[in-house]
């Protein structure tokens, strides 16, 4: 069953109800072999890399149970307003020596106010001069914003929907949904490279992770970004279990398998799950992109030894 609907999938299949099925019931390890040819027809031996900055960091004004952001919770996260240009010269700069291909400043809050947008778009600049696809994580923004920073040398545009419609209400109350599905759909109509998709062991079912996957492949999203939950003290989510591996890959599967041709990277929560050397299993999983270094606020295991892990990786199966 699933090396039929494999090879459907290498011709345009869109996913039925009754394959989401198959990719629910079938052996790991088989439907993880799949998944890996999957990626290997539409991306070879490609791992696309990006890196971020946290430009500014803390009180955000939405009040997601997952975010460490949040100003509704007490986290002890840095608080900080937007960070000298001199300090995104410099990590692009490490980031584009160490090979890596995007670079993002990413800002918390749900939009920038003016003075912010203003050094958001100096940033795009000194990240493309470096080098790199420019791209940014900056919460919502408009259609005539988004046409300034692409002027700029913008590239990527990264908003993630974090869940699914039906769901959403469960993790986010300040705003609506369709405010995060206009912010996607208009970077898309932009022409912008658009990176959008969520956290996972929030609570979400399956059922949930279909929708969302659905809804991103409707939408025409290039990327999407698998985020697992590290649960933070001072969230609502602190305690929270964090997912096993085996549940981690079969929802990278799923999307590789709902996406074919789409590039389906691991960001967030990669170290909880898959630390060290655990990291060479999303290699051969379907993941067709590695989100490097450091995150928003979690440390890394650095830039270098991730690096490493996916040039070792090209290296090995060429």
């Amino acid at each position: 069953m699933i090396e039929k609907l494999y090879s459907k999938c290498l011709n345009g299949h869109e996913t039925s109800d009754s394959d989401i099925e198959v990719i629910l019931k079938t052996p790991l390890n088989e439907l993880l072999e799949y998944s890996y040819k999957i990626k290997q027809h539409f991306f070879a031996n490609d791992i696309s890399t990006c890196g971020i900055i946290n430009a500014k960091s803390g009180l955000c004004s939405e009040d997601c149970i997952f975010c460490a952001q949040s100003a509704h919770h007490r986290t002890g996260t840095p608080v900080y307003s937007f960070i000298d240009l001199d300090e995104i010269r410099k990590g692009a700069s490490i980031a584009a020596e160490a090979g890596v291909k995007r670079y993002a400043a990413v800002i918390s809050g749900k939009s920038p106010n003016e003075a912010e947008f203003e050094l958001l778009r100096q940033s795009v600049e000194i990240i493309t001069s470096f080098g790199m696809d420019a791209d940014i994580s900056v919460g919502v923004l408009t259609k005539e914003q988004l046409a300034v920073l692409k002027t700029s040398g913008l590239k990527g545009y990264h908003h993630n929907l974090e869940t699914s419609r039906s769901f959403f209400p469960n993790i986010c109350t300040t705003h609506e949904y369709d405010e995060d599905v206009n912010a996607v759909r208009y970077a898309v109509e932009a022409g912008l490279y658009v990176c959008s998709g969520g956290i996972f062991g929030i609570g979400e079912s399956w059922e949930h992770r279909v929708e969302l996957a659905r809804e991103l492949r409707n939408i025409g999203v290039q990327s999407i970004p698998v985020n697992f939950l590290n649960p933070i003290t001072g969230t609502p989510l602190e305690g929270t279990k964090p997912l096993s591996q085996e549940e981690a890959l079969r929802i990278i599967a799923l999307f590789r398998f709902m996406m074919p041709d789409k590039h389906v990277r691991v960001c967030g929560g990669r170290t909880l799950v898959f630390p060290g050397n655990e990291k060479d299993k999303l290699f051969k999983s379907g993941v067709s992109g590695l989100m490097v270094g450091d995150y928003l606020v979690v440390k890394g295991e650095g830039l270098a030894s991730d690096m490493d892990a996916i040039n070792r990786h090209i290296n090995e199966s060429s």
